[in-house]
């Protein structure tokens, strides 16, 4: 379960900004217990978190961060040697950023018996400059590894692996790292992670953390992976251990989503896909997937795959504008189904952006997202992305949300005045008017 993310100097991110899922002092009706402790209070997490702002403020950056860190981890060990150089995004319109080093960290829980670790690395162009892994059991932290590239041999070199004293020594935190130091350390190249030299070797106590970042951050952008989702929802329906579970499922979703359809055949063959359609006599008509079907089927179809899978799994699910692939009452509905326990058993998160205010507000959509549910992300005008929760901009108790995001109370609006694209329009129509009158007049 994820429960903060920081990141900086990666694409329109320059300075440090911190997402958390972690529910404030206040009470919350849509948090989970999690069983960690901070002090005397129980630590909660959100299980779904909206990010608003307007475009071009860095809201796919944030969801794009949290899955290129989830990527190092993956690929570091194996596929950077293949390139040169690092590869990372650092921010483009200062000349300085390029000079300094791009950061990652999260923390999040793992295990039966739950354990919060925070685990970060930052990275030139040439090589990862600093890595680190805490744990924190019984909320105590403990470092199992610490990282600095240009640490002198004196101070213990490049990696410190200080541990603890007290507390076992296994997986769940204990006492520190306890795998093969002397091994591991030689083959870790300057320009890849330690997990991920670490976790490729099989050591024991990292490979879960490097499953965590394999399993989870599945990140869904509209429009240009719906092909690649439409094909993980037909696996899920000729999956051997659950094809018929999941095949009723889908048609109660799709149904739902009032698309008239009461079936799906699949040809055993090839794998196509036809949805039946029941007509207004009671019959059922079949149409093919590809070539009959509308794009609103096929947005939900998309969807629902990954959607299923994250469910059952309990991982972690980033959706770059959700209004994009959803109509705002399936939005509305995939949000409460996330925040239910019932229909969400196994803690799935979902974060997602989007520019849809009515998921604020509770005249059409009862405002499925509580107020520690909502982020803003801003604009300044150096072209740096600002990120703070709703609750920063100091929304009154009653207020309506809805209306004060879109009159610009909170941030994250577009900073457009009633008419103004239209008037900049009329402006320059005018102007290729009085050059034509020139022309002509010449």
């Amino acid at each position: 379960m994820l429960l903060r993310f920081r990141v900086a100097n990666h694409r329109s991110i320059r300075d440090e900004c911190e997402l958390s899922l972690i529910v404030p002092e206040q009470d919350s009706d849509v948090a989970r217990a999690t069983g960690l402790r901070d002090g005397d209070r129980e630590v909660a997490v959100l299980p779904v978190l909206g990010v608003f702002g307007a475009n071009a403020s860095g809201k796919t950056n944030l969801l794009r961060a949290l899955f290129d860190m989830r990527d190092a981890v993956r690929t570091s060990f194996a596929e950077w040697p293949t390139r040169p150089g690092v590869p990372r995004q650092p921010f483009k319109l200062d000349p300085a950023a390029s000079e300094e080093t791009t950061l990652f960290e999260v923390d999040l829980m793992l295990g039966k018996r739950p354990v919060r670790y925070t685990y970060g690395f930052e990275l030139s162009d040439d090589r990862v400059e600093a890595e680190w892994l805490h744990a924190y059991p019984d909320g105590r932290r403990v470092v199992w590894f610490d990282r600095e590239a240009d640490r002198p041999e004196e101070e213990g070199g490049e990696f410190l692996f200080p541990g603890t004293d007290s507390g076992s020594s296994d997986a769940a935190g204990g006492s520190g790292f306890q795998g093969k130091q002397d091994l591991l350390v030689p083959v870790t190249r300057p320009d890849a992670l330690f997990l991920s030299t670490a976790a490729t070797l099989n050591d024991p106590q990292l490979v879960g953390l490097h499953r965590w970042f394999l399993d989870n951050l599945w990140l869904m952008t509209p429009g240009q992976d719906v092909k690649a989702r439409s094909a993980w929802t037909q696996r899920l329906l000729a999956d051997p251990r659950g094809g018929k579970d999941y095949r009723e499922w889908l048609v109660e979703l799709l149904s739902i989503a009032d698309l008239g359809i009461s079936g799906i055949d699949i040809d055993r063959k090839t794998g196509d896909i036809a949805l039946r359609h029941r007509t207004a006599d009671g019959a059922d008509v079949a149409l093919d997937f590809v070539g009959e079907e509308s794009l609103g089927t096929h947005s939900w179809f998309a969807f629902l795959g990954p959607m299923l899978a994250v469910l059952d799994a309990g991982t972690v699910l980033l959706v770059d504008e959700l209004d994009s692939s959803l109509h705002p009452t399936l939005a509305a509905e995939v949000v409460r189904l996330f925040q239910d326990p019932k229909s969400n058993p196994r803690g799935a998160q979902l974060l997602f952006t989007t520019h849809d205010a009515t998921l604020l507000g509770r005249a059409v959509l009862d405002r499925p997202l509580a107020r520690e549910q909502v982020w803003i992300t801003s604009k300044k005008s150096s072209g740096e992305t600002e990120l703070y929760p709703l609750a920063a901009a100091g929304p009154g108790g009653d207020e309506d949300l809805e209306r004060g995001y879109l009159r610009g109370r909170y941030g994250g609006s577009p900073r457009v005045s009633v008419g103004e694209i239209a008037r900049a329009l009329t402006w320059r129509e005018k102007e290729r008017e009085r050059e034509r009158e020139a022309k002509a007049s010449a």
